[in-house]
């Protein structure tokens, strides 16, 4: 068993919280993202499961061991970093081959090891090669063989994705989730990028000022946030939240659309949207707009298909509508989700 738990896990940097009695438990064999923005004491966590820190309270557990105390290079564990951090005057082979070496192995394990590796990660071609001359998702399996060779127990990512450009990102995701899969070992990786959290991790964890604010799948936190917080973190453009009575009701930009039928505003929460501005973006369009609520006025986002039967115009007034079961519900004093018992009823309109 290579689960990941962290109790209590408390560290303080002088007078300043990093992480606060978190605590997380990573599925043997899962992939889970740690998610937050930057601060939120995400790369921290990595590093006391590392062993490059040691937590103020609380303790790591890997497998059945408890590693606090444990040097990093008894944990089992592999570390890819942002840069990868491979040697340019080194082919492919003698990077990969590095951290064999430093622990003094044979040369025909190591040679085995080497192999073994690029052939998995399907780089054997690449063997000869220096990083100078490969793409960024070559290296970023290099990097990834370099970590597999030392056989470890737990995988940890930190922000390996965020120096490649849009397009190759994608394309290294896809790489990294297929190839974290064909290993199966237990990985834990940490990003600020929501679209990062969202395709790859089997569960995502989202942090804020050194607690985890939430933690599921992609679909549990994007539909069912568990607070304002959350919401507004995961989701681009992110969730709107307007005020009205004692709650604040969310919805998803993609759900907020005008009503065009009865039968769209009998089942629909009916909210009337002053426009503001309107982006054509191809195949989709965004309205921004402001609706009113309890203390005023909130600005609001709807994403439209270009096919949409209603075109807004800008300092147009327009009825949208959202449907009921897609409404998020969050107490106004606490922001925490709550259950949907209010306006509930047909063509309720918030004006």
């Amino acid at each position: 068993m290579s689960q990941v738990e962290a109790v209590e896990l408390s560290r303080y940097y002088g007078h300043v919280c990093a992480l606060d009695k978190l605590n997380l438990r990573v599925r043997d064999g899962e992939l889970l993202v740690i998610v937050g923005p930057s601060g939120c004491g995400k790369t921290t966590l990595l590093r006391l499961v590392a062993g490059l820190d040691s937590p103020d309270e609380g303790w790591v557990q890997i497998g059945d061991d408890n590693v606090n105390g444990v040097a990093p290079d008894k944990r089992r564990v592999a570390m890819v970093f942002q840069s990868y951090a491979l040697y340019p005057h080194m082919s492919v082979r003698k990077n990969i081959a590095f951290p064999l070496q430093n622990e003094g192995l044979p040369k025909n394990e190591i040679k085995s090891r080497v192999e073994l590796a690029a052939s998995q990660l399907d780089i054997v071609a690449r063997l000869e090669r220096y990083p100078a001359q490969l793409s960024g998702g070559e290296r970023q399996r290099v990097a990834l063989a370099r970590a597999i060779v030392r056989q470890p127990r737990v995988f940890l990512f930190d922000e390996p994705l965020s120096s490649l450009d849009a397009g190759l990102r994608r394309i290294a995701r896809a790489e990294l989730r297929r190839y974290q899969r064909r290993l199966g070992v237990t990985t834990l990786l940490v990003t600020h990028d929501q679209q990062d959290a969202l395709s790859l991790g089997d569960r995502i964890a989202v942090m804020s000022e050194g607690r985890i604010r939430q933690i599921g799948t992609s679909q549990e936190l994007y539909q069912r946030p568990a607070d304002t917080f959350v919401a507004t973190f995961l989701g681009s453009p992110p969730m709107n939240l307007i005020e009205k009575d004692n709650c604040i009701i969310g919805f998803r930009p993609e759900d907020f659309v005008p009503a065009v039928s009865n039968s769209e505003v009998g089942n629909s929460l009916i909210i009337p949207v002053h426009v503001q501005r309107v982006e054509y973006l191809g195949d989709h369009r965004r309205v921004y707009g402001k609706v009113n609520e309890l203390r005023g006025e909130a600005e609001v986002v709807a994403t439209l298909h270009a096919t949409h039967k209603i075109r807004p115009r800008e300092n147009e007034t327009v009825e949208f509508c959202v449907p009921f079961e897609a409404l998020n519900w969050f107490n106004r004093h606490t922001r925490l989700r709550m259950q949907a018992t209010a306006f509930t009823h047909e063509g309720m309109t918030v004006s």
